[in-house]
């Protein structure tokens, strides 16, 4: 796009409705969705503590669901937001990398969780497929936001390794937000299984108790989240214009 066609789709437009409404959505879900985790832990699974017990592993769901799969899917699609259009990309670069790093803390946060939780329960490490999903997630958003902080926020990437890197970024961060959701939706299933199987209570997975049900519908409030999330990102009129920054100093990185 050129400067004087980005000029007046950024200052000629009226921020699209549409937009504003699903973006309410995707943080109406996004907050559901940790309200949802963060019951179900201490309704059914009996709360929290950090102690080793099974009130430690408590922590893992609310902690991969908050970091991995909402402040991931806020934060990526924080360049979405027209208002920011008027303001210096760089400022939002920080932002986005700040929330970005943010989610990978927490999502670190929640493996420690669980696996300080199977080694004072003396359970085994990554056996299922739910938890080789969940690492190899974690493992590539670490790489991504090294990534990214190397190649478009240290001010001496040279210009040609942004502009290959671009392309990578956008389908590898992609990539990770599917296999969150997959991660913990599989989470979920397992533990539900777990929970509802292991001799405690006569309810069984099978008959659908409220705690199924609950849980269940959690899931479908993730898939919802990140249908939301995709369907902003898909939408080729909601992406930031690209421009000479420098051609404006309200938007140059030098501006005031």
């Amino acid at each position: 796009m050129d400067p004087l066609e980005a000029e007046k789709h950024i200052t000629g437009m009226n921020p699209p409705v549409f937009f504003y409404v699903t973006y309410g959505l995707c943080l109406c879900l996004g907050l559901l969705c940790v309200l949802f985790v963060s019951l179900w832990s201490s309704l059914w699974l009996g709360g929290f503590a950090w102690n080793g017990s099974d009130l430690q592993f408590n922590w893992h769901p609310v902690l991969m669901v908050s970091g991995l799969v909402v402040l991931y899917g806020i934060a990526a699609v924080m360049y979405r937001i027209p208002f920011t259009w008027k303001q210096r990309k760089s400022t939002w670069k920080w932002a986005h990398a700040v929330l970005m790093f943010l989610a990978l803390f927490l999502s670190i946060l929640g493996l420690c969780a669980v696996f300080d939780f199977h080694r004072a329960a003396d359970i085994p490490d990554m056996y299922s497929l739910h938890s080789w999903v969940g690492m190899c997630t974690v493992v590539m958003f670490a790489f991504q936001w090294v990534l990214g902080l190397a190649g478009f926020l240290l001010p001496c990437s040279p210009r040609w390794f942004r502009t290959s890197l671009k392309p990578a970024h956008v389908w590898l961060g992609s990539a990770i937000l599917i296999l969150s959701l997959t991660s913990c939706i599989s989470g979920i299933n397992e533990k539900l299984f777990f929970s509802l199987s292991n001799g405690d209570t006569e309810e069984t997975y099978e008959s659908l108790p409220v705690e199924a049900k609950f849980a269940n519908f959690l899931g479908i409030l993730i898939v919802a989240f990140g249908m939301i999330v995709f369907g902003i990102l898909s939408k080729a009129q909601w992406q930031r214009p690209e421009i000479d920054e420098s051609a404006y100093p309200l938007l140059s990185e030098h501006g005031t």
